[in-house]
């Protein structure tokens, strides 16, 4: 029968013996629980004098004697020689300290399971009665999947301990765009606090208890001022909670995730940032515009629909090798058109806007900056809404590029 036990090993000693390729795979582990490791054997392999090298590991360059195993807390045999490791674990059981046969599991004291971690937890796979190391590495990459898509509860139900904010970017709206620490981190969280865009339909996998907190501002309509969402972020924090704040895009990409941090900071609260798609790209992606492409575009310059037109925008604006993004700038039309051409750009150059990317309502109009304000007006183009102005706006420009390959190919 096996007990399945956590066990620190934080400033312990923990004595590998032998350094071929499985000591090689074990030792980062040992490691990364903070073991005081030591490597007996008479020769290295490549890998394994990598690793002892570049973290300072003791070697002892010879046979493993019975002394050895004084002071150890657990052993690792790995020679490649059974006879070898079953001497090792023969001297351990006499000496009870635990010891890993990794030529024979079933006659050690202990065994290293396959596991699997989502932040703080640790899942661990063995097997009840003899060794069976494929299924259980394969049952761990199963709870692995469901422990990264944050399927799984993992959320602590002791309250203790300090409180934090993670600012995660949800993307452009489809939960499997957003990255997989952000789900973890979803699954984790004691209240959400979540703007209107981005993922919102992943809230509804939360468990039932979970608060979610409406902070989503609208064209002219802000539910809760960002001074007050500083605020209630750090708030949260104070009260030992673990606070998710779910944003669309990116949340330093106009998503004054930059002011929250801060706030965190200036209060004492730890805060991680979970970096996310940005809509300045991952929109014009749906609709089949390449940012940059070779030849056509070699710069992004990404603008604030709602601030002044810089000095720079009117450059990037006037380049036809730069594209320009306008993220919330649908009511800004009619004074980047003007700031367009005040900066000499053609009433040629293409202009694409696209509303509600990669949902089912997305819809793109293609246009040209001498058109673009009438043709916006005549399709009712509404926020959210992503413009592109430059040559990666024009229609066709991957099928053109395309056919060109196709020609080359022939």
């Amino acid at each position: 029968m096996t007990t399945m036990i956590g066990i620190s090993l934080t400033g312990r000693r923990v004595l590998l013996v032998g350094g071929g390729a499985v000591t090689a795979r074990r030792l980062p582990r040992f490691l990364d629980d903070g073991a005081q490791v030591v490597v007996v054997a008479p020769a290295l392999a490549a890998a394994t004098r990598e690793l002892v090298v570049r973290h300072g590991v003791e070697w002892i360059a010879r046979e493993v004697r019975a002394d050895d195993v004084d002071g150890a807390w657990m052993v690792h045999a790995a020679t490649g020689e059974r006879r070898v490791d079953d001497e090792v674990a023969a001297e351990c059981e006499r000496r009870r300290v635990l010891c890993v046969n990794a030529s024979d599991g079933a006659h050690g004291t202990a065994r290293l399971a396959a596991e699997s971690r989502s932040g703080d937890v640790l899942v661990g796979v063995v097997s009840q009665d003899g060794v069976d190391p494929g299924r259980a590495a394969r049952l761990r990459d199963a709870v692995d999947a469901q422990l990264r898509a944050g399927r799984l509860p993992v959320r602590a139900r002791r309250p203790g301990g300090p409180g934090r904010v993670d600012l995660v970017g949800g993307g452009p709206g489809p939960s499997d765009l957003l990255t997989v620490r952000g789900r973890r981190l979803l699954a984790e969280a004691d209240v959400v606090v979540a703007d209107r865009l981005g993922p919102t339909d992943v809230l509804r996998e939360l468990e039932p208890d979970v608060p979610v907190i409406d902070v989503g501002k609208r064209p002219g309509h802000h539910t809760m001022p960002q001074e007050r969402i500083n605020a209630l972020l750090v708030d949260l924090a104070r009260e030992g909670k673990r606070v998710v704040r779910l944003k669309g895009g990116d949340p330093f990409v106009y998503g004054r995730g930059g002011e929250e941090v801060a706030a965190c900071l200036a209060a004492g609260v730890a805060v991680e940032v979970v970096p996310g798609l940005t809509s300045a790209v991952s929109v014009p992606q749906a609709a089949g515009i390449p940012v940059t492409h070779r030849g056509t575009s070699a710069g992004l310059h990404v603008v604030n629909g709602q601030a002044e037109v810089s000095s720079s925008t009117l450059a990037a604006l006037a380049d036809d090798a730069v594209t320009t993004v306008v993220l919330m700038g649908v009511a800004a039309l009619p004074r980047l058109v003007a700031a367009a051409r005040e900066a000499g750009a053609p009433d040629e150059r293409p202009v694409a806007i696209v509303e509600r990317g990669h949902t089912p309502a997305q819809r793109t109009t293609r246009t040209t900056l001498g058109r673009v304000i009438a043709d916006a007006a005549a399709a009712d183009v509404r926020n959210p809404a992503v413009i592109v102005v430059g040559e990666v706006a024009r229609a066709g420009l991957l099928l053109a590029a395309s056919a060109l390959a196709g020609d080359a190919t022939q």
